[in-house]
């Protein structure tokens, strides 16, 4: 795990040291991320935009009140006294001579009168009588099963079924009695969550495209007998992918998808439709004001019929209601679409939404804390909100969840980046720190505030101070480069050893070291003296150099052990802290080393380390009254240990020279 993390953390200091090249390759791989993101999830993604996406339609719906189109809902009332649904024709036949008599100007009958039944002739005979009337067609799009009922009739012409549009080989339309009659598809594109949120405009059966029911109504208006159309490609980057235009229709233009589809306008609240009951129709007590003159759409609105869908405004909202609804934006030429360059305006977005998060990250300190995460949440508003904004005023559904998945990706990688960034620098500060103090205190140092208070405690330790003696001298007669490359192989080395027998290097003292070793017993004062023998045997070979003058004395390293007890902490003003470790143990694990020299030891144990270290028959030295203190000193000396033989040349030559730390 350790492994794996060091090239992470270098990677976030290459980074880092780059800072503006850093976060740019950060934003590129956000981008890269949301592409994919988008590839991966687009369905789900494009469903939750399509939810929030209406909200500009539903924050602020048009309620001015719908006088040109009117529904006529086949409810529950009217069930309940005219029977179950579906109806005789005879019923339906009252019910269109009773809109004759309103004089309705046109009817459309959201219903697909599909089986033959006894009474046709009288609802045929009605419908022949309206003023205008269409009846429905279904050609189905998403079923499996293929179905042939009925005759479709009243495609349109001038339109190809090459043209990329909805096409289907099955189909459910009034038998052939009906011929004569003008019908319009009431097909729709059902979403996943159920929604129906587009309906295609033509949907081609064998070789011919046959329109929706409300485009029919259009076409049956001019009153041309031969319904022609004109499908074309837009160029332009804000105009919709394709465009139809109706015959005798001067000045509609109807914007299209890329695959032929209207989208559905929910611009209007359901409240601004009038729904008269059709009993209420039939009985004569309706609003003849309200029916003279307009066109309605015949449909069923009761519950457990199965026309009911869900919308933006309701889960359960009447399928006629959609029809009245896309017949109305044609009539007022206000029709949602999204732009042909829809995906290259929400790139345009993001790459300035990134540019912006570049400059927010580049910016000071405080302004890039605050400002990033306040940038993940408003960005993805922005852009909600321009979606919004576009769709109210000018009927463009642009979209907003691309450039969204970018800022809040971008946002979050951008501060990972900067909180690896600084956890790598806090981390190679740390271990800077390390090297200079021992690792508790540099954790202590690093993850506290600083004080002008005493930070200490007593702790029980075993001490080791091992001292180059004569190395003043040897410096002054040798280059410094000799002398530091010197110095330098000693602290080296001697860090080393006492970190493998489990201690920890205190403090370097000029050309001496001071070890710790938490604890006051035999195990500690052990590997103290396994350490210091094998300093001896490592370091002391090296230093004695064959080519010195004969005045000069070689180097030779001294070693003191003792335990006892010490005062650890910081001490100092908070602007300038200094570790230490005082106590009377520290003192005479100092003087211990300098008897070194004087007892031609090479190292030497104190009396409280001694006592620990009983079993291994160390040889008393005597009692000595140590340097700058009152009460004198039993030292021991670790027995012989045969060195070897490479080696012992080296020892022969050692001379003791007098001396203490540095």
């Amino acid at each position: 795990m350790q492994k794996t993390l060091v090239p992470i953390s270098r990677l976030f200091l290459l980074l880092g040291s780059r800072p503006v090249i850093g976060r740019v390759v950060i934003l590129l791989l956000a981008m890269l991320i949301s592409l994919v993101m988008y590839a991966l999830f687009g369905a789900g993604l494009k469903s939750l935009e399509e939810r929030f996406g209406a909200l500009g339609w539903t924050f602020n719906p048009d309620q001015e009140l719908e006088q040109r189109v009117l529904l006529i809902g086949i409810d529950e009332r009217s069930i309940a006294e005219i029977g179950a649904w579906p109806w005789p024709r005879s019923e339906m036949a009252r019910l269109v001579n009773a809109l004759n008599d309103y004089d309705v100007q046109l009817q459309l009958h959201d219903i697909v009168y599909s089986e033959p039944n006894f009474s046709d002739d009288a609802l045929i005979g009605a419908l022949d009588r309206s003023r205008g009337a269409i009846i429905a067609q279904f050609p189905p799009l998403q079923s499996t099963q293929q179905l042939e009922a009925g005759e479709l009739t009243h495609p349109v012409y001038g339109v190809s079924c090459n043209a990329d549009l909805a096409a289907t080989d099955s189909f459910i339309a009034p038998h052939s009695g009906f011929r004569d009659i003008p019908k319009g598809h009431i097909t729709a594109i059902i979403s996943p969550d159920g929604a129906i949120r587009k309906v295609p405009a033509l949907v081609c059966v064998g070789a011919q495209a046959y329109p929706a029911l409300a485009l029919t109504a259009l076409l049956h208006s001019v009153g041309s007998d031969r319904w022609s159309v004109m499908l074309s490609e837009q160029s332009s980057f804000f105009g919709s992918p394709k465009v139809l235009e109706l015959g005798g229709y001067p000045g509609l233009r109807i914007p299209l998808d890329k695959n032929g589809n209207l989208r559905i306008s929910y611009r209007r609240a359901p409240e601004t439709y009038s729904v008269i009951s059709a009993l209420d129709v039939m009985k004569g007590t309706a609003d003849r004001e309200l029916l003279a003159n307009s066109w309605v759409v015949v449909g069923a609105t009761a519950f457990g019929i199965g026309d009911i869908v869900p919308t933006p405004y309701s889960g359960a909202t009447p399928g006629v209601e959609l029809q009245a609804r896309i017949l109305t934006s044609l009539l007022d030429s206000k029709i949602p679409y999204t732009p042909a360059g829809a995906y290259w305006m929400l790139l345009a977005f993001s790459i300035i939404a990134g540019a912006l998060l570049l400059i927010v990250a580049g910016a000071r300190e405080k302004v890039s804390l605050y400002g990033l995460p306040l940038a993940g949440l408003l960005l993805p508003l922005v852009a909600f909100g321009l979606h919004i904004l576009l769709l109210a005023k000018m009927q463009i559904w642009l979209g907003f969840i691309f450039p969204a998945v970018f800022s809040l990706c971008a946002v979050s990688m951008l501060l990972l980046l900067e909180q690896g960034v600084l956890r790598s620098e806090r981390s190679r500060v740390f271990a800077n720190l390390n090297s200079f103090l021992p690792g508790d205190v540099a954790k202590e140092i690093a993850y506290n505030l600083p004080s002008s208070n005493i930070n200490a405690k007593r702790k029980d330790v075993t001490l080791l101070c091992a001292d180059l003696r004569n190395f003043a001298v040897f410096g002054e007669a040798r280059p410094p480069e000799e002398s530091a490359a010197i110095l330098h192989f000693f602290l080296v080395k001697a860090s080393e050893l006492t970190q493998k027998y489990g201690g920890r290097i205190q403090e370097f003292r000029g050309d001496g070291i001071l070890a710790v070793w938490d604890g006051q017993d035999s195990e500690t004062a052990r590997s103290a003296l396994n350490a210091a023998q094998e300093m001896q045997e490592i370091i002391t070979p090296c230093l004695l150099t064959q080519d010195l003058p004969e005045w000069l004395a070689p180097l030779a390293l001294g070693i003191g052990i003792e335990q006892g007890p010490v005062l650890t902490g910081l001490i100092g003003p908070a602007n300038r802290r200094a570790h230490t470790l005082l106590g009377d143990t520290v003192t005479i694990t100092l003087r211990i080393q300098e008897m070194t020299a004087e007892l031609a030891q090479p190292i030497l144990i104190g009396e409280c380390a001694a006592r620990q270290l009983s079993k291994i028959g160390l040889e008393s030295q005597g009692s000595y009254l140590l340097s700058g203190l009152r009460l004198p000193h039993l030292l021991f000396a670790p027995p012989f240990k045969e060195m070897p033989s490479n080696k012992r040349a080296s020892a022969r030559k050692l001379r003791i020279i007098k001396g203490g730390l540095g």
